[in-house]
């Protein structure tokens, strides 16, 4: 130890200028002490550069006056989209008609208004898609490192603004703060640490394998941003659906049209707002992201646009179907996420209590409303009474109400479970649960919609357990998207896998064991695109994954390289690898015109036999013939 750190300050031990006649003082020491200090004043100044030029830029965003939980607004009677239409006062001041249509956009958990928002129409879409493409023209030149500095900045800012975005998305969805936080905020961070330090690798320009032909060439393939594209996208995660798409398409080089649900115009403008301030606070025109918030009716202006070049939509199946026919028009590529009918498959002498709470979060998470959410627990029939008695209790413990009703204890209410989204589909949803009770399923916690006491909002359902439910009834067939647990029984691991690949879905799906190499059998037996082992959803928290489904489910993919590339134009080029050795040339057997068909084809046969044939002694026949072809 004592000689290493000798080694390190020898020059500082020896050197001794103001002695000369000291016999240890070296020019050596010297040049040795001020190499050192120039090395790491050069190291300081280059480091110092590159935090300044790559470091994350603060930047502000005015929070909503709607965030805040003691902000109150007018309570409208049953609220919807359309509420304008009954209560005209709802509208701007300043509204003149001229045919342009609204949205009334409301919290769902306490029906206050929020705004009235004005609907994009063909004309005003088609101007947004316009200014993407004009901005960017500019945009696709800027380098990896300057798009990694936008993402950097965007991460500083939503991790430091967490509890606001969080409380945005809230006030808009009816969501709580938990679900919020989980599948808002970790998901997003998650989205952008992978583009940060894994995007360029997945787009970046990469050399591919050759063959012997070709051992002269060098074979490569560039993604080039595909100008500009679409992102349509649902309503139960305002932040992460606009901000993942957005991020992801602004990385690969593209402007982006995102068109908004219009349940959630309201959050979404305000999440896009904040990317629209970042990115012209580091100097770049923040048209390359435009908002579009319409009716279902005007969006085909977006769908069959020439200019847009890419469509990611993430909705329900029959949506997606329009989307996809209306994409032929210009033969528009479509990445499509239509949701699922998700099991969980639990296998024999699993540990229930163990993994209830897993499962509870896996279907009770933003109220049942989570595309890879559980949507079947699929439990072996000496297990079932267990499960259901488990899951019946803990679900009717479940409270629901607004994290952002004001209390005198404060916003933060003690509830489990927020509003769904809106009421339309509560119906449906009571004669899907009446018709599985008559085909004798049991239903002894909820089943109906929930009349809270203290919040004004009309969208609660109150969380249901639905036992003994037929596999190929309707109800165990059909997407919720609720707070509803369904339990199936099975008798034997292979009933269990026909069970969860009998619907027409395929996008996620978990397994339950105590064995975990049966547990990876099982789920290779999968008909889907994504299985968690013991867990629920995690594979959407590692962004390096593809995500998506197939069957009714959907296809192509977002989420690591493969959604990343979808987003470029993959462009393969092959280049002479010793251009002033080795270029192509025709040789005289096969140049134009052809001298000999007998010598032209003994040349292509022999090349052939040389390349390919099994066998040693066959290919170098292959080029005895090929080398008599070209005499």
């Amino acid at each position: 130890m004592h000689s290493l750190f000798y080694v390190l300050f020898h020059p500082l031990n020896t050197l001794n200028l103001w002695l000369e006649d000291d016999p240890n003082a070296s020019i050596v020491d010297v040049l040795y002490l001020f190499t050192t200090f120039s090395a790491f004043g050069i190291w300081l100044v280059f480091d110092r550069y590159q935090k300044a030029v790559n470091s994350a830029v603060p930047f502000r965003h005015p929070a909503p006056e709607a965030a805040d939980p003691n902000w109150h607004s007018r309570v409208i009677p049953n609220a919807n989209l359309r509420s304008h239409l009954q209560m005209p006062d709802l509208l701007p001041l300043q509204f003149g008609g001229g045919g342009r249509d609204y949205i009334t956009c409301f919290d769902p958990a306490n029906s206050l208004h929020l705004t009235s928002a004005l609907a994009d129409d063909a004309r005003s879409i088609e101007a947004k898609i316009k200014r993407a493409k004009n901005a960017q023209v500019k945009w696709c030149e800027t380098s990896f490192g300057e798009r990694r500095r936008v993402m950097r900045s965007l991460l500083k800012w939503l991790v430091e603004n967490q509890e606001l975005c969080a409380r945005v998305a809230c006030r808009d969805s009816g969501k709580t703060m938990v679900d919020a936080a989980l599948g808002e905020i970790l998901t997003t961070c998650s989205k952008l640490e992978w583009l940060i330090n894994h995007g360029e690798r997945a787009v970046q320009t990469e050399t591919r394998y050759s063959n012997l032909m070709m051992s002269t060439k060098k074979s490569q393939v560039i993604y080039e941003p595909k100008g500009v594209v679409s992102a349509i996208v649902s309503w139960n995660y305002p932040l992460h659906n606009a901000w993942s798409p957005i991020v992801a398409s602004i990385f690969a080089g593209n402007a982006i049209v995102l068109k908004a649900s219009e349940h959630v115009i309201w959050s979404t403008e305000w999440f896009v707002g904040a990317i629209h301030k970042c990115l012209e606070v580091l100097g770049y025109d923040a048209d390359i992201v435009q908002t579009v918030c319409c009716w279902p009716d005007q969006a085909e202006a977006l769908t069959k646009s020439p200019l847009i070049k890419h469509i990611t939509f993430i909705g329900s199946e029959e949506v997606g179907r329009k989307v996809a026919m209306a994409a032929t028009e210009h033969l528009t590529p479509v990445t499509l996420e239509l949701g699922g009918k998700d099991p969980a498959i639990i296998l024999p002498d699993t540990d229930l209590q163990k993994w209830s709470s897993i499962w509870m979060r896996g279907i009770f998470q933003n109220s049942g409303q989570n595309c890879i959410g559980i949507e079947r627990l699929i439990v072996h029939s000496e297990q079932y009474d267990e499960l259901y008695d488990i899951m019946a209790d803990r679900v009717a413990k479940l409270r629901f109400g607004s994290v952002l009703a004001p209390t005198r204890e404060g916003y933060i209410n003690t509830v489990d479970c927020g509003s769904m989204i809106s009421n339309d589909r509560f119906n449906v949803l009571e004669e899907l649960i009446f018709q599985a009770q008559e085909d004798g399923a049991r239903v002894d916690v909820g089943g109906k919609e929930l009349l809270h006491t203290s919040c004004e909002g009309r969208s609660y359902f109150q969380a249901t357990v639905v036992g003994d439910a037929k596999p190929n009834s309707r109800i165990a067939q059909v997407e919720l998207f609720a707070p509803i647990a369904l339990l199936i029984r099975y008798d034997d691991i292979d009933e269990a896998i026909t069970i969860a690949n009998g619907t027409r879905y395929g996008l996620g799906a978990s397994v339950f064991g105590p064995h975990q190499d049966l547990c990876i059998e099982v789920a290779k037996e999968l008909h889907c695109g994504m299985v968690s082992v013991n867990d629920f959803g995690v594979f959407y928290l590692n962004q390096d994954l593809p995500f998506g489904g197939t069957k009714s489910s959907g296809y192509g993919r977002f989420g690591g390289s493969e959604g990343l590339r979808a987003l470029t134009n993959p462009k393969a080029i092959v280049i002479d690898r010793w251009p002033s050795f080795a270029q192509t040339s025709i040789p005289k057997a096969l140049d134009y015109p052809i001298r000999s068909l007998v010598r032209s084809w003994d040349f292509v046969h022999g090349l052939t036999m040389l390349l390919y044939a099994d066998g040693y002694r066959a290919r170098f026949n292959g080029l005895l013939q090929l080398t008599k072809a070209r005499r």
